[in-house]
């Protein structure tokens, strides 16, 4: 399996939410909102991590119908995208304290 097919729904989710950000989004024209678009990546993340919950226990149970790969890489890609969740709520915090911290 080459490294380009593997998806990371969560830094794909990331990457538009970054995007977005960037723009000026309208309501009125039916831009989605941050939140939202925080809301869709976490909703990635959670089925990515029960994909991965899902193939490991399917290797469990039966080892010849799911290689170790496969699930290997299912816990690979949750582990990376929460990680990816959890440094970018970090950021955010970050952002938030500096702007409370700022002097008028």
């Amino acid at each position: 399996m080459e490294i380009s097919s593997v998806r990371m729904p969560a830094i794909n989710a990331l990457d538009s939410v970054s995007a977005t950000a960037m723009k000026r989004t309208d309501a009125a024209s039916g831009g989605s909102s941050f939140a939202s678009l925080i809301q869709q990546s976490l909703a990635q993340v959670n089925s990515a991590q029960s994909a991965a919950e899902a193939t490991t226990h399917q290797y469990q149970l039966n080892p010849n119908e799911v290689s170790i790969e496969d699930a290997m890489l299912s816990l690979q890609k949750a582990n990376i995208s929460f990680q990816t969740t959890v440094q970018v709520r970090n950021k955010l915090v970050a952002a938030y304290n500096d702007i409370m911290n700022m002097q008028l």
